[in-house]
């Protein structure tokens, strides 16, 4: 179907997804907020597990549609690259802060524990093509240890939570999670209907993914561009906005653990894509099939993730003109790797 459309009509038709995407993401967050408060489980998990899922979800169907269609390094790029992106949008989020540092303030050992897990999911791909390909039924065995160590990381952290074995330091600047109080109106939206509302911005999302996924690839193909450029820093980057924005709209609410774990568990939610994507690319293993550009994008998240780890575990509370160190590095980073891939494209 997309043959005979132009290169504008492709671009518009881009355009109008990630719009869709931008507007969705701007209603989920308001919802994630009320269902951390309504059913108790906090805005750290709410932000790693609800927010995390919803706001990554068209990066997960563009992973599925184009490894699918044979773009392995468009798939692998889009999954990583897409991580990259969404650290350096905290670092953004530190800046729209300005009572102190972000990661000073938002203290929550949930977070701490599921930058660890990142660090681990983003190794793995790492370690499999350094090996002799195997598969079974053309899927990598790093792609069923993901989800199973994804799932474990989660009922670890509602487990710290619960009787958590240390506690951050509180300081004035420390913003606790506390639940909100709801109007008479608000109340009046029963928790079935709230999560009713979610699963349909979440439909929005997953169809403007495939949107996205379909005019990337025949924009790829018909201007002869790189995969993993596209991938990296356009596909990746835009279903990444609703994090950009998800994650300021949290910060101005003052859900600052919801902002911090929306993306540090869109993050570790965003290595599934890879599952997803090597199940659906049918010509063997994804790992093996990616390309140095997309393994470029994979330490360079691993760099950025143990960069915010560290600024979770130092909590300096105020830096460089009002954002933290690490907020600064994340930046730096992320800068020049973008300058490295085109330099390279």
């Amino acid at each position: 179907m997309l043959a005979n459309w132009s290169i504008p009509a492709l671009l518009a038709g881009f355009a109008l997804a990630a719009l869709m995407v931008l507007l969705t993401g701007l209603r989920i967050t308001r919802l994630v907020d009320r269902l951390a408060d309504r059913t108790g489980i906090g805005e750290a998990i709410a932000g790693a597990v609800l927010l995390g899922a919803a706001t990554s979800l068209s990066g997960t169907i563009v992973s599925i549609t184009v490894a699918f269609d044979g773009f392995a390094s468009l798939a692998y790029s889009n999954s990583i690259g897409g991580i990259a992106a969404q650290t350096a949008f905290l670092a953004v989020a530190d800046v729209v802060y300005r009572k102190a540092n972000l990661e000073h303030a938002a203290a929550d050992l949930a977070n701490i524990f599921q930058s660890v897990i990142l660090i681990v999911l983003l190794t793995l791909p790492l370690l499999a093509p350094t090996q002799p390909e195997f598969t079974i039924l053309a899927v990598h065995p790093v792609s069923l240890a993901i989800p199973v160590i994804y799932v474990i990381a989660l009922v670890t952290t509602r487990a710290l939570r619960e009787a958590p074995m240390w506690r951050p330091v509180t300081t004035l600047d420390t913003r606790e999670d506390t639940p909100e109080e709801e109007s008479e109106k608000s109340l009046r939206t029963s928790t079935p209907r709230l999560f009713l509302e979610f699963i349909l911005l979440m439909l929005v999302m997953g169809v403007s993914g495939w949107v996205i996924a379909k005019t990337a690839g025949a924009i790829t193909d018909r201007m002869s561009l790189s995969q993993s450029l596209v991938g990296a820093l356009a596909t990746a980057v835009v279903t990444s906005l609703p994090e950009l924005v998800t994650t300021i709209a949290a910060v101005r609410r003052g859900a600052l653990q919801l902002a911090v774990g929306g993306i540090i568990g869109g993050n570790t939610f965003d290595t599934l894509f890879l599952t997803a994507a090597d199940v659906s690319y049918r010509d063997g293993s994804l790992y093996h099939a990616a390309g140095t550009g997309d393994q470029f994008w994979n330490l360079a998240a691993i760099l950025m993730t143990a960069i915010l780890l560290g600024g979770l575990v130092l909590r300096q509370r105020n830096g460089p003109v009002r954002i933290g160190v690490e907020s600064l590095l994340l930046l730096l980073v992320y800068a020049g790797a973008i300058a490295l891939q085109i330099l390279h494209a």
